[in-house]
C-alpha cells in the first residue's frame, strides 16, 4: 500500500531541507584544511609567480595554507585536466592564464571542456605583452619594423615559448595585422628564447613583462610597443600598439581562478571574496605590479565576469588559433 501523497511531499521536502543545512553547514566549515591551487606550469614563470603572490594573502585571509602545486605538461593542459576532475568541495583551485583556459581547446584533444567543466572564481590580473627586438635590429620603433619586415619577406626571424604558446599566437595576430611573412622559432619555454634575442640568435618575439623586464632595463633588448590600451607601469616609455601605429593589437596573457563543477555555490561565492580582497591589499598590488601585471576593475573582478571574459577570448581567440593550422606536437 502506498503511502499518501501528503506523506510523499512532506519526506521531499525534508530531504530538501536536509541537503540545503549539510551544504551551509559544509559551508560554514569551510576551509577546514589546506587548499591545494594547482599551477598549470613550471616553478619560477610568470604563472608560479603570481600565483604565490595570491595564495600567500588568501591563506592570511582564509586561515588555512594554500600548497602551490606545479603540474606543466602538454601546454598546461595536464594540471588543468587535474582542477576538472577534482573533488568539488573548495579544497582543489586552478590558477592558469590565457592559453590554459582559452587557447588550448583549439590546439589540444581535451578530455574536459574548459567552460562546462569548470566554476568561475574570479579574473586576477591582465598582462599586457611587449613587442620586442634584439638591440643590433636595424630599426626603432613599430612603424619602422613593420616596413623592414615587408622590405625582407621570409628572412626574419620571431622567437616563441613554443607551438601555441602565447608568444606564437600573439606572433601570427600580428602577421595577421600587418601582411608580414617572417619564420617562427619555438623554445621550450619563453626564457630559452629571450636568451637567444639577447645573443642576437633570433630577430625579435612577443613576451611578458615579467620575463622583458630585466632585459629591458638591462639595455640589452629593443621594446617597441606594449599591446595594451594603456603603458605599462614599470615600462612608461614604451608606447602603446595604438600609440606606435598598430591599433587593435591588443594581447594580454590574463590570469582567473576557477574550481570544479559543481563546487558549491556559497564556496565559490567566499573564495571569489578573498580574491577581491587579497587584490585591493596594497602589498599585493605592489608585488604583481612588479610582474607586469595589471589589476582590473572591480567590476571585472566577479565569478560572471570572468565566464563572460573566457567565453568572449574563446570566440575571438579558437578562429585565429584554428585559421594558422596550430596543433599540438
Amino acid at each position: 500500500m502506498h503511502p499518501p501523497r501528503r506523506r510523499l511531499l512532506t519526506c521531499a521536502a525534508g530531504g530538501a531541507a536536509v541537503a540545503v543545512l549539510v551544504r551551509r553547514v559544509s559551508a560554514q566549515a569551510w576551509p577546514a584544511r589546506p587548499i591545494t591551487m594547482i599551477v598549470p606550469a613550471s616553478a619560477g614563470g610568470p604563472t608560479d609567480a603570481i600565483a604565490r603572490v595570491l595564495a600567500e594573502r588568501m591563506a592570511g585571509l582564509l586561515g588555512q595554507t594554500i600548497v602551490v602545486d606545479n603540474i606543466g605538461g602538454a601546454g598546461g593542459s595536464i594540471g588543468v585536466g587535474k582542477v576538472a576532475n577534482a573533488g568539488p568541495d573548495g579544497y582543489t583551485l586552478g590558477i592558469g592564464q590565457w592559453s590554459h583556459y582559452v587557447l588550448n581547446g583549439a590546439i589540444y584533444a581535451l578530455s574536459y571542456d574548459l567552460i562546462a567543466d569548470f566554476a568561475p572564481v574570479a579574473r586576477i590580473v591582465d598582462g599586457p605583452m611587449l613587442l620586442i627586438s634584439r638591440k643590433s635590429l636595424p630599426v626603432n620603433d613599430l612603424e619602422e619594423l613593420v616596413a623592414w619586415l615587408k622590405a625582407n619577406p621570409d628572412k626574419a626571424s620571431a622567437g616563441t615559448g613554443g607551438v601555441g604558446s602565447p608568444p606564437h599566437v600573439a606572433g601570427i595576430f600580428f602577421q595577421k595585422m600587418t601582411d608580414t611573412h617572417f619564420a617562427f622559432v619555438p623554445y621550450r619555454g619563453a626564457a630559452p628564447a629571450m636568451r637567444d634575442l639577447v645573443a642576437g640568435q633570433i630577430d625579435f618575439m612577443f613576451d611578458q613583462a615579467s620575463n622583458v623586464m630585466p632585459q629591458l632595463q638591462g639595455g640589452t633588448i629593443k621594446a617597441f610597443a606594449v599591446t595594451a590600451r594603456a603603458r605599462l607601469a614599470p615600462a612608461p616609455a614604451v608606447p602603446t600598439v595604438d600609440e606606435a601605429g598598430l591599433a587593435g593589437l591588443y594581447v594580454s596573457v590574463w590570469h582567473g581562478l576557477w574550481a570544479p563543477k559543481r563546487t558549491p555555490a556559497d564556496i565559490v561565492a567566499r573564495l571569489n571574496d578573498v580574491v577581491v580582497k587579497a587584490l585591493a591589499d596594497p602589498g599585493t598590488q605592489a608585488k604583481l605590479a612588479a610582474l607586469g601585471q595589471d589589476i582590473p576593475g572591480p567590476e571585472q573582478l566577479t565569478s560572471a565576469a570572468l565566464a563572460a571574459h573566457q567565453k568572449a577570448e574563446i570566440e575571438k581567440w579558437w578562429p585565429v588559433v584554428k585559421a594558422a593550422g596550430i596543433k599540438a606536437e
